[in-house]
């Protein structure tokens, strides 16, 4: 159940009881066709769909083109995001990690590949879902991987990430249900500009957030920790439609928070250069370019309505 206090945003009330009960992550640009701006999370749809307020369904439905913040159906940028996750040519995990590093990573991924098969669900297994396939889907080629998206892969290995494996995440089943209606579809970044920001961490700063990812993992795996934002909790939070900023944000930067009171100084700093820079690269930085761009389209064509979705802590 959601929090009772007042949250920010309130959809107008609608028709049905339950609905009215319900917020929106939907924003109106009045003009004549109207814009939207609506704010998505990237979870399995099918989470979140039945909280979507009737509102935010129909100005997706009645709008001629629809933009995101990259193009999830198109094979180019699919394969700009993998290549830009790589070690330059050459290079392996093995030669750039710490060595205890590297074996700590080992451990912990032959650790997910033997769960796997506990952690799949009837459902995964009717659709013909592999463990091994899901793992190399996941995990494959990691050796070949840039210590900073090999973090961000060892934080999607959990049993809940798992079991959502193979549900189109809310942003991508927008695209297909607009490219299924025959919408114009479109995006308003570029694969490196979501890219580079994450490949420009120092490597002192990279070692650190992957040592820390591990080792809240481990603690994890211990039963010695509660993750601090679980899915869960931020899929609560967007059905009952509550801007917690602080889930949100780590959400569409897709950035743990690293930022913890058990820290030694030194290490408390790193943490804080690390959120910041990636508040500033990831949501700032971001929030301003693609308002530009949102800016650009709606002078361009006036004549269009529009459905801009992105993460809703850009929005």
């Amino acid at each position: 159940s959601c929090p009772s206090a007042p949250l920010p945003l309130t959809s107008p009330p609608l028709s049905s009881p339950q609905q009215g009960e319900l917020n929106s992550f939907l924003w109106t640009i009045r003009r004549d066709p109207p814009a939207y701006l609506f704010g998505t999370i990237h979870v399995p749809y099918t989470r979140v769909w039945d909280f979507i307020p009737d509102n935010s369904k129909a100005a997706f439905h009645a709008s001629s083109s629809v933009y995101f913040e990259l193009d999830l159906t198109d094979p180019y940028t699919i394969s700009g995001l993998a290549s830009c996750q790589m070690l330059p040519h050459g290079e392996n995990l093995q030669d750039v990690l710490p060595r205890e590093l590297y074996r700590r990573l080992k451990r912990h991924l032959d650790y997910i590949k033997l769960m796997l098969p506990h952690w799949m669900t009837p459902d995964q297994r009717g659709k013909g879902l592999y463990a091994d396939y899901l793992f190399n889907a996941i995990a494959g080629n990691w050796e070949r991987k840039r210590p900073v998206w090999v973090m961000l892969m060892v934080n999607s290995l959990t049993e809940t990430d798992i079991r959502s494996r193979g549900v189109p995440v809310l942003d991508l089943y927008l695209a297909q249900e607009a490219e299924r209606m025959k919408k114009t579809t479109g995006a308003v970044e570029r694969v490196e500009e979501q890219c580079h920001p994450l490949n420009g961490l120092n490597f002192s700063q990279v070692l650190f957030a992957l040592n820390q990812t591990l080792l809240q993992h481990e603690s994890l795996r211990a039963g010695s920790l509660q993750a601090p934002y679980t899915t869960e909790d931020l899929i609560k939070h967007y059905n009952c439609g509550d801007l917690n900023a602080v889930i949100f944000n780590h959400d569409t930067s897709q950035v743990p928070n690293f930022i913890n009171t058990t820290l030694p100084p030194h290490e408390q700093v790193t943490a804080q250069e690390i959120d910041s820079y990636f508040r500033q690269e990831l949501i700032y930085k971001r929030n301003e370019r693609m308002g530009k761009r949102v800016m650009a389209l709606l002078r361009e064509n006036t004549d269009k309505s529009f459905f801009f979705a992105f993460g809703a802590g850009m929005a």
